[in-house]
């Protein structure tokens, strides 16, 4: 928690959820330096114990280290406001899903299998101390070229890890953004039995 922010001083369960839980959130604030040893393939092989459907793991995820040979194109896809602070990170990592099995059919649940190993990957890093931030804001086709992305799968989004920094490493217009979100409230998203009309 090097930046000083207590996730469970913003954050409350309201039904006895595990704390760790309530810990993990999006920090963007790293020092620049390199991982642990063997943090990140820790990471990775979190992801690898996820649920799937017929255990068909159709994940892949494909990472840049900092200062390694791919570090510059993994960012260079990355939305300007992400490429700000990703910059300072350990490593980089695409996830992506096989969205067709070994007989050319349709996978229909591979966006959630991945999103289940991404989940594994983030809650494993909240445990470490690390920053584990996943990204939307990515160029997907850029993506897709620079990985050469196979024939049968799709680039479901980036992440950063990294050690977490003091917020003041940020930009000044982030360091305001630099909160544990809150969520809504559970009856907004749940309901017995079917839509109401």
């Amino acid at each position: 928690m090097a930046t000083g922010i207590d996730p469970l001083r913003h954050r409350t369960g309201d039904h006895g959820v595990d704390p760790m839980f309530l810990r993990r959130w999006s920090e963007r604030a790293m020092t620049g330096g390199p991982l642990p040893d063997g943090a990140l393939m820790t990471l990775l092989e979190a992801a690898r114990w996820a649920p799937s459907s017929f255990n068909g793991q159709p994940w892949r995820f494909r990472y840049a280290l900092r200062g390694g040979p791919h570090f510059e194109a993994f960012l260079a896809v990355l939305k300007e406001t992400n490429r700000l602070w990703c910059a300072q990170a350990g490593a980089l990592l695409a996830v992506v899903s096989r969205t067709v099995d070994d007989d050319g059919e349709p996978i229909p649940t591979h966006a959630l299998d991945a999103g289940l190993a991404l989940e594994n990957l983030l809650l494993q890093g909240s445990r470490l101390g690390l920053v584990t931030h996943a990204m939307a804001g990515f160029d997907r086709e850029a993506a897709r070229v620079m990985l050469a992305v196979p024939t049968g799968h799709e680039v479901r989004c980036m992440a950063a890890v990294g050690v977490p920094a003091p917020i003041e490493v940020l930009p000044e217009h982030l360091r305001a953004r630099e909160v544990p979100s809150p969520r809504k409230p559970l009856a907004e998203l749940i309901g017995e039995g079917p839509f109401p009309a």
